[in-house]
């Protein structure tokens, strides 16, 4: 939100300040759970039943309860604020956990002259025994950014009346209410749609076998998202979700026409959000990695004045290093490994930027030359490049060692307990990686060419570095030992990457509802007819693993070749 906020010069992009026309965002409730999502893969067994992985998703857990969770919501509803068009409205979707705190401090933050409605959105699920009433609705609170300006259409549900329309002896009748209270019905014309849509809504929750359904713990139903859109966004608005989840929010917006933009925090949200777009046909959209989102966990967890160095250390202490002094460390991310005949310098990348070839550069540099050179240097990264694999093998260096930091590493701290009774057991495993078998150019009609590309294998990043229970880290080791491939998700192609921008011409996906293949396993061999080139080349392949893990692999491809 800060980013988009303040734009970008060099890209060309604006400054969204005042130009947003809808924010709807369903955040974590504190609901002091551990949200999943399930992974289907092929089975490894002999009768080859799918073998399904459930991954974690996002935690819903607050170190100081209430207060933390204020303390996270609030400066992001002041940002929300600010992106909000005069015309712009927000929804705020939560339940009773701490929906009527957040209504306080919205109050605030929004005015609680332009508070609009509080809506009721209730729904039927299977009902258990239990001591009190079942729980069966959210609250959303509507705001405008001025109520008096805020954008809404009156827009006929005619399929979403709450029963209130009903056909009697072939008349459409109203449901309407004497002084009394004594419902009576009254015959109107066969035009009329039913009585204008009140602030309780019945809408179902998503059923198991809908289409729609995507096993994301948290998925909201599209028909909710359809209504708010439809009445509170204009045509070819901008609407915008920054806890998007599932990412219901940008499907719909895309379904009615309108613009959107959407963020999560966890890359699960983001892989199946990103897939969902492409399965729907969405225009082109762009997506981006972006932001300081381990710091942030950090702060959270540690409090605010938590710093990047302080991260460093930490990562520095699980691994087993110690840390140099202050006079050959200022950002106190080097460490030393002494012993087995060796000196090791171990380097930690921040956690806000990409690790590549310059930062690899930088490590080879000050092992050679910090402190009179060492034997080797190990590089821990949170976040790659997606070719840092041909930068890594482009070095061509035996004494660099990169490794991945476990991205749930400060989950892994809270649930553990503290850094003390954590370490020994966090592993900091290899980078995941794309290999391609070939890639070849034949002559084709008069002026064109077609350029075939085939997958060799995918390595996943150690399954000790996700976060899965013993019973899932095992089935997933069975899939890698046999099949590899089935792990990647979706992947493209770009015929002519220019080192920059990856242009995707080709692509495919897992249950590609294009095509009749395989809906666990991706095709393997991409076939692209293309206007005929006189020179090399240069092919670029990405792959999203089933994880939310992205690999790159290039390959300059010779005409007749």
């Amino acid at each position: 939100m800060a980013a988009l906020l303040a734009g970008d010069e060099a890209s060309g992009l604006p400054s969204l300040r005042g130009k947003v026309d809808l924010i709807y965002i369903d955040p974590p409730f504190d609901s002091k759970a551990d949200y999943r999502t399930k992974v289907t893969l092929p089975g490894v067994e002999l009768e080859q039943r799918p073998t399904v992985i459930e991954q974690f998703a996002y935690s819903d857990t607050w170190a100081d309860g209430t207060a933390s969770y204020l303390a996270m919501i609030v400066p992001r509803l002041i940002l929300m604020r600010e992106l909000l068009a005069d015309t712009g409205s927000i929804y705020v979707h939560l339940d009773w956990h701490v929906g009527h705190y957040v209504k306080v401090v919205a109050d605030e933050i929004f005015g609680k002259q332009n508070f609009i409605n509080e809506i009721i959105w209730h729904y039927r699920k299977w009902s258990t025994k239990s001591k009190n009433f079942q729980r069966n609705h959210d609250t959303l609170f509507w705001y405008g950014k001025d109520a008096e300006l805020r954008h809404f259409e009156v827009v006929e549900f005619q399929d979403q009346s709450e029963g209130t329309l009903k056909r009697w002896k072939g008349k459409k009748q109203l449901a309407v209410f004497d002084e009394s209270g004594k419902r009576t019905a009254a015959s109107v014309e066969d035009d009329t749609t039913g009585a204008p849509l009140a602030d309780v809504w019945a809408v179902s929750i998503i059923n198991p076998a809908a289409k729609e359904r995507l096993d994301y713990s948290t998925q909201k139903p599209e028909q909710l998202l359809n209504r708010i859109i439809e009445h509170t966004c204009p045509e070819n608005g901008l609407v915008a979700d920054f806890f998007s989840g599932s990412a219901t929010t940008a499907a719909v917006a895309e379904k009615l026409g309108r613009r959107w933009i959407a963020t999560d925090i966890g890359k699960p949200a983001c892989m199946i959000g990103r897939k969902r777009l492409i399965d729907q046909n969405a225009k082109p959209f762009y997506y981006q990695a972006i932001g300081d989102y381990q710091v942030e966990a950090a702060k959270s967890a540690f409090g605010r004045n938590f710093r990047i160095g302080d991260l460093a250390h930490i990562v520095l202490s699980l691994y087993g290093a110690l840390p140099l002094p202050p006079e050959e460390s200022p950002l106190r991310n080097l460490g030393r490994i002494a012993g087995g005949g060796g000196r090791t310098l171990v380097f930690v990348d921040s956690p806000n930027k990409l690790t590549g070839a310059t930062t690899l550069r930088k490590a080879v540099a000050q092992r050679d030359n910090l402190m009179g050179g060492w034997d080797k240097v190990v590089l821990l990264g949170w976040n790659f490049e997606p070719s840092i694999g041909d930068s890594i093998a482009a070095l061509n260096d035996s004494r660099l060692e990169v490794l991945v930091i476990p991205p749930d590493l400060l989950d892994r701290l809270k649930k553990k307990g503290g850094i003390d009774k954590a370490r020994g057991s966090v592993r900091f495993s290899s980078l995941q990686y794309l290999t391609l078998k070939s890639a070849m150019r034949t002559a084709g009609a008069e002026g064109s060419e077609r350029l075939t590309v085939e997958l060799a294998n995918y390595v996943l990043l150690s399954p000790e570095a996700l976060n899965l229970d013993d019973a899932n880290r095992l089935k997933l080791a069975g899939v890698i030992a046999k099949e590899p491939l089935a792990l990647i998700e979706y992947w493209a192609v770009d015929p002519d990457y220019d080192g920059k921008v990856f242009r995707s011409v080709w692509q495919d996906y897992r249950g590609n509802t294009g095509n009749d293949g395989d809906p666990l396993r991706v095709e393997t061999v991409a076939r692209l007819d293309l206007p005929a080139c006189a020179g090399s080349r240069r092919v670029c392949v990405r792959a999203v693993d089933v994880f939310g893990f992205e690999a790159e692999a290039q390959l300059t491809v010779e005409a007749g070749t």
